[in-house]
């Protein structure tokens, strides 16, 4: 999810911030009414998204969410997505680079690979209002005519370890991932490895275990088998690549580490009944 591609329409921080000081860790965004990203799109950094009230969807890694009250919603560097919202929206945006990202991951107490299965988290009043307060602390920060850049870093510290929280309180397969921190590594793995190792065999032997219990724990703890896991985030970078980039489709079959156009169609039509013609044809 984290390597830079350049065939994707990449958005970073720099090109939000016109008229403001350049070079920020951080920027802050006031969404009121409708407003459409129609044309999925990707961003080298992080952002938060606290929805007071909204009607509309935010498509995120091409899956579909319907927006509502007390949301948040979780974008990771490098994932696509777009979003249509009308009216009445209210919400709250923050705008983190990947250098600070990169120095929260410690707050965020789960790997990135569990927060990924819950990108928007309903929230009950108390933990829509505890995060109200820290992203509007900020905003007011960021007016000061000399901004504490140690202090709003502090805050946005307290919202990654309330996400934290939020998350444990709300889900309990956290506990999976806490016990089970091969499956951690072995998902980070699979982000490094998946373009030209796709067999469980080289995963396992990364690992230090053998390809037969490295299955029993992926259908454990996952649900699913090892060799899914790595055909599905194949899958993902296929479909970002189809939609977003402006590679070919004989260039997408040699990235993605396929013999030829053949093996790659099969591949994909398996997953989504579709050849990677007519995905790439969808409006």
């Amino acid at each position: 999810m984290y390597q830079p591609n350049d065939h994707f329409p990449i958005l970073d921080l720099q090109k939000f911030q016109e008229g403001i000081i350049a070079d920020r860790d951080l920027l802050f965004h006031e969404l009121i009414g409708p407003r459409e990203i129609s044309e999925p799109h990707k961003h080298d950094f992080f952002i938060l998204l606290l929805f007071q009230e909204s009607v509309g969807t935010h498509t995120i890694d091409f899956d579909r969410f319907v927006l509502g009250a007390n949301q948040l919603h979780l974008v990771f560097p490098g994932q696509v997505h777009q979003w249509q919202m009308a009216d009445p929206t209210y919400a709250l945006q923050l705008m983190i680079s990947r250098r600070w990202f990169e120095s929260l991951l410690p707050a965020l107490r789960f790997p990135i690979s569990y927060y990924l299965k819950h990108l928007v988290i309903d929230l009950s009043t108390a933990n829509f209002q505890s995060l109200l307060t820290e992203f509007k602390a900020i905003a007011d920060d960021l007016q000061d005519g000399e901004i504490l850049w140690e202090l709003i870093y502090a805050r946005v510290k307290v919202i990654t370890l309330l996400i934290s929280k939020i998350v444990q309180d709300n889900y309990d397969d956290y506990e999976q991932y806490q016990a089970n921190p091969i499956m951690a590594k072995f998902v980070q793995l699979i982000d490094e490895w998946y373009k030209s190792e796709k067999s469980v065999a080289f995963y396992a032997e990364k690992l230090n275990i053998s390809a037969n219990y490295l299955n029993v724990l992926s259908n454990r703890v996952l649900q699913k088998s090892a060799s899914f896991l790595i055909q599905e985030r194949v899958l993902l970078e296929a479909k970002r690549l189809l939609r977003i980039s402006d590679k070919t489709i004989k260039a997408i079959v040699f990235d993605l580490g396929f013999y030829d156009n053949a093996s790659f169609s099969k591949f994909f039509k398996s997953h989504t009944n579709m050849t990677p013609s007519q995905f790439k044809a969808q409006p």
